[in-house]
């Protein structure tokens, strides 16, 4: 299926939620490429899925993981899962016409039977990535799981994939944005809000310190890719403030919660 494209001049302004899953405890210097090997002070890994709104259109970007996937990898605390929190802020899943998959890792792709309604909008390169050669390769196919590309592979024969090729808008005020690094195929979200554009960077960096630091998350198919995404991260987000890392818990204590209820769940970033 083609990418749609809207040339709409007149850009609309989106609200921005960050909505938490589930939950990693790991230590700082597994976290870091370069990082001190000897520093051992809890630095824990959250897992966040994203949606905006703008009128009655709602967008998802990523679809998380399930209780089977949190099992199967071990240490993985699923808190919510996404479809609650979507249910939480007025998004019914079953209604979802799009999703934006930033990359086709396990906790970024599953439940995918929780949207019959959805197409999914993912990079050429990540598809070729997740279903070609380097699969054949144990350590490049760990953070991957069979049955989500498999998944995905049905969902491009039921008409309901959206392909794109690098950078492309997918709603007035709305884009996404070809990095690789942590993925060959990793994009980005660009979004206009109230406050500016902020920029859904995914794993583009993990943590704010990735990014700050300029010490890579370990887990990278390509480490230059992810170094030069730093820096294409902070050209598209108007500033250090306006750029959301993938997994940091830093974000739910740095943007109020949606509502009192959702406190330490769901924020809102715009």
């Amino acid at each position: 299926m083609a990418a749609r494209k809207n040339k709409s001049k007149n850009d609309s302004v989106w609200e921005v939620y960050a909505l938490k899953y589930a939950t990693h405890h790991r230590l700082a210097r597994e976290n870091f490429i370069g990082g001190d090997p000897h520093d051992n002070s809890p630095m824990p890994l959250d897992y966040f899925i994203w949606a905006v709104k703008c009128g009655k259109r709602a967008i998802v970007i990523d679809t998380g993981f399930d209780k089977t996937a949190a099992d199967k990898r071990g240490g993985r605390k699923l808190l919510h899962s996404p479809m609650e929190g979507l249910k939480a802020i007025g998004i019914d899943p079953a209604k979802v016409e799009d999703i934006i998959v930033t990359h086709m890792h396990y906790d970024h792709s599953g439940n995918h039977d929780a949207f019959p309604q959805a197409r999914y909008h993912v990079q050429d390169d990540e598809m070729a990535f997740c279903t070609g050669r380097y699969m054949t390769h144990a350590a490049t196919r760990a953070p991957f799981d069979g049955d989500d590309v498999a998944a995905m592979v049905h969902k491009l024969y039921g008409g309901r994939v959206v392909f794109h090729d690098g950078d492309e808008e997918i709603a007035p005020g709305l884009s996404v944005h070809h990095v690789g690094g942590h993925s060959a195929g990793l994009q980005m979200v660009r979004v206009k809000t109230r406050r500016g554009m902020v920029l859904l960077a995914s794993d583009a960096a993990h943590y704010y310190a990735n990014l700050d630091r300029g010490l890579p998350y370990p887990f990278v198919f390509n480490v230059g890719d992810t170094m030069e995404g730093y820096r294409r991260a902070l050209e598209l987000a108007d500033s250090r403030d306006h750029f959301i890392p993938g997994h940091d818990p830093l974000v739910l204590k740095l943007y109020p919660a949606a509502s009192a209820k959702l406190k330490g769940w769901v924020a809102r970033l715009d």
